[in-house]
């Protein structure tokens, strides 16, 4: 499948519409949002390709889907060479100017923040970027910079510093004011909304209409996390908390997160047993689609929020494991075990694990 460009002047409830993504749970969260918002009409959907093949090979299945959905397709080599960006924004200035609407997955993402400063657009809704979601609502109800949950504390570099201004005009843009109206569509728990903002509740009703409902197996499957990859917690600890719940669970298949690394997963399947899959689509569409365990596993994440709402009706179990402080690394954002307690604390819905014992010595636990 070869990308195309699409058609920018689509329209949604009368609307010149103009969607951007960098993720394929980014893809998905629109067109959940468009779904609810005006089931058949059209939008175009820029995709800010990445660099990571894991992640440019969902985001082009989520295009097909999105294809399939009657809606455009613009793909974009954004990050292709030094060049890459000065081409992709040249060419989208036009459009940028002509929306009336801005969707978003990604807030916090320089890329999103320097379209912002083009656009006219009054309407700007910001679509699940997953627990990021969180953190971004939180930051823009208190006036705080916006910055990745894991990153809070850290010292800005010389690149956060040029960009300050850029941020600064961003923030102001999805700071609601009269005549701007500004939306956060999500599946997260928001518990302080800035004034002004229009929350709006996603479902998943798009992810249970397109599939399933799913068969489901009587074993357990596990859910991979990155938090190792951003630097949160320690490797070894990991593999570790991996292996017992593994154990401890009955645990054969392990989900891989789009951005683990290849060596962290080899080493996996070797100290584990588990069955490593890469999945080709974001985890809510796999799990709808099954086949799928009885129980679902996972750390502190964004799915713990996400399955319950796309397996809603089935006989499927999500439990989560809490992160003991112990295995948060050096590195790791004084904010970061807070955060990561409330992902799991505001959770629905979901069985709640201690930190899994070490595998040698397994206590088990319900799930």
């Amino acid at each position: 499948m070869s990308p195309r460009a699409g058609n920018t002047g689509t329209r949604i409830d009368g609307t010149h519409t103009l969607a951007f993504v960098e993720s394929p749970v980014q893809l998905l969260n629109v067109l959940e949002w468009a779904h609810a918002h005006a089931p058949g009409a059209g939008l175009t959907l820029v995709v800010l390709s990445p660099l990571d093949p894991m992640t440019r090979g969902q985001l082009r299945r989520m295009a097909e889907l999105a294809r399939e959905e009657g809606y455009e397709v613009r793909w974009e080599e954004a990050r292709g060479g030094s060049a890459a960006p000065f081409h992709t924004i040249g060419g989208l200035v036009g459009a940028l100017r002509k929306a009336d609407r801005i969707v978003m997955g990604d807030p916090f993402s320089r890329y999103v923040q320097l379209l912002l400063t083009i656009t006219r657009a009054r309407d700007l809704v910001v679509v699940d970027d997953g627990t990021a979601t969180m953190e971004f609502v939180t930051q823009l109800a208190r006036g705080e910079r916006l910055v990745r949950w894991h990153r809070k504390g850290s010292r800005q570099g010389p690149r956060d510093l040029l960009f300050a201004p850029v941020s600064s005009a961003a923030r102001r843009r999805l700071t609601p004011v009269e005549n701007r109206r500004v939306e956060v569509f999500s599946s997260m728990p928001i518990e302080e909304v800035p004034g002004g903002v229009t929350i709006t509740t996603n479902d998943f009703s798009w992810t249970r209409t397109r599939f399933g409902p799913p068969r489901i197996t009587k074993g357990a499957d596990m859910v991979g996390t990155s938090l190792v990859e951003t630097g949160v917690v320690d490797g070894d600890r990991y593999l570790a908390a991996v292996q017992g719940l593994a154990k401890t669970h009955g645990a054969a298949r392990y989900f891989a997160h789009r951005r683990e690394s290849t060596e962290k997963l080899h080493r996996l399947a070797v100290e584990t047993g588990l069955e490593i899959v890469r999945p080709d689509l974001p985890l809510e569409l796999i799990a709808r689609r099954g086949p799928i365990g009885r129980t679902i596993l996972s750390f502190p994440s964004t799915v713990v929020h996400t399955l319950p709402l796309a397996l809603v009706g089935t006989d499927v179990k999500v439990a989560v494991c809490d992160i003991d402080p112990a295995w948060l690394t050096q590195n790791a954002s004084p904010r970061a075990q807070g955060f990561l307690s409330g992902v799991t604390g505001t959770a629905k819905d979901v069985h709640r694990l201690s930190s899994t014992p070490h595998p040698r010595s397994p206590r088990p636990e319900p799930v």
